[in-house]
């Protein structure tokens, strides 16, 4: 009994994101660096993130929105992309109940406008600058040379963005 209730608190935690998103969140990937961009400025749902290859990603996110789905507090819909794979699109079921931060909106916000591969790079260089990496967009280059290639200055451009959010925890400064 426990684990149903947390499981449905977990499904709550990601609807609320996808919610404060303005009810659509496209692509699995920009969930899951919406969801560390808001843990890293203290805004988050309280999911814990590790470093895979398409940089910041928490499991326990991944599980939380599929159990959202199961419980149908948001919808999951795959698409076929243009490049022969598939994406996600979760759409929330429900309003959010309480208050909204000004801050979580407004970082959302930025970071659903994004563009995704930007928005990539951007969480990455932040995860690696809060792991106490001295030079993290070097090293996000470094760990995806093809995105940073043609995306960096855009992740850049919208790390600033961002940054000028006044969040509980400022994002971290990265030169």
């Amino acid at each position: 009994m426990r684990q149903a209730v947390e499981r449905k608190r977990d499904a709550e935690r990601a609807a609320d994101i996808v919610r404060d998103a303005g009810g659509k969140v496209v692509g699995r990937t920009r969930l899951q660096k919406i969801a560390y961009l808001l843990e890293a400025a203290g805004l988050g749902e309280g999911f814990a993130f590790e470093y895979r290859h398409y940089g910041p990603y928490s499991e326990e996110l991944a599980n939380a929105a599929w159990h959202a789905a199961l419980l149908g507090v948001i919808h999951e819909e795959e698409r076929s992309a243009s490049w022969g794979g598939s994406y996600s699109v979760f759409t929330a079921v429900g309003a959010r109940s309480g208050m909204v931060p000004p801050a979580r909106l407004a970082l959302i916000r930025a970071a659903v406008q994004a563009d995704p591969v930007a928005l990539e790079l951007a969480a990455t260089a932040a995860f690696l600058a809060a792991e106490g990496n001295p030079d993290p967009w070097a090293e996000t280059e470094r760990r995806k040379p093809e995105k940073a290639a043609i995306r960096i200055n855009e992740a850049k451009a919208l790390y600033r963005v961002l940054q000028q959010v006044d969040t509980p925890s400022r994002l971290p400064k990265i030169a």
